[in-house]
């Protein structure tokens, strides 16, 4: 059943984003001030979007395994935090080359930029850490209280340019069509995520029964 999902989803996802392309590139007139550059919000926007709504719903999972010990949830976790890595460095990336072209420059320390690549580095950190720990339950419990401490940068990327002044411009007026457009794609590129969870969370459910093989091992 999984595996046709995945295949459903992926097959929807392939179909919008060909018509989203279509629609980004070929009918959507360029934008007043930005020109045709404006047209990487398409990826940029959506990209952040999702990575924050996957680190929201992780931080659930994790809130949930802590109060009640049961691995399922830091194995949804840790396929969350992995599947952002993606689309956080899409985000990160469409960012600086939108900047170079807008702005002159690749990249500015302020506070959306700097708190944006602080998150990053700290998922960056998560999977590490996790690699770095052999026992299941002490992996599942120390990741799930580094990766809510990590969560506390999301609300401040969130607030950045509303908190701070910033290089980084206050959201922008779109017309309709763009609008459309823009959540057209997050839709696609939400698809597309929960194809990599669902095959991430296949892989973790994998491990997790060579860990319980290995602790039978060592226990015969």
């Amino acid at each position: 059943m999984r595996e046709k999902l995945i295949y459903i989803l992926g097959a929807v996802a392939a179909i919008l984003f060909v018509r989203n392309l279509n629609v980004i590139l070929n009918v959507l007139p360029d934008e007043a001030q930005q020109g045709a550059m404006y047209r990487i919000m398409f990826f940029h926007i959506p990209s952040w979007w999702t990575a924050m709504l996957l680190a929201t719903i992780a931080c659930y999972t994790n809130v949930a395994y802590l109060a009640t010990g049961k691995l399922k949830y830091d194995a949804i976790s840790v396929s969350l935090t992995e599947v952002q890595l993606p689309i956080l460095f899409t985000g990160l990336s469409t960012g600086m080359i939108w900047g170079r072209i807008i702005w002159g420059i690749w990249w500015t320390w302020d506070a959306r930029l700097t708190s944006a690549l602080v998150y990053v580095l700290l998922c960056c950190g998560y999977v590490i850490l996790r690699n770095g720990i052999a026992d299941p339950t002490q992996r599942a419990k120390i990741s799930a209280v580094f990766s809510l401490f990590a969560y506390a940068d999301v609300p401040i990327v969130w607030l950045s340019i509303r908190l701070w002044r910033t290089q980084h411009p206050s959201p922008m007026t779109l017309p309709p069509e763009m609008w459309h457009a823009l959540l057209w794609n997050w839709l696609a590129i939400i698809l597309l995520m929960i194809v990599f969870l669902l095959l991430r969370l296949r892989q973790e459910e994998m491990r997790r029964e060579l860990d319980g093989l290995r602790r039978l091992a060592h226990a015969g």
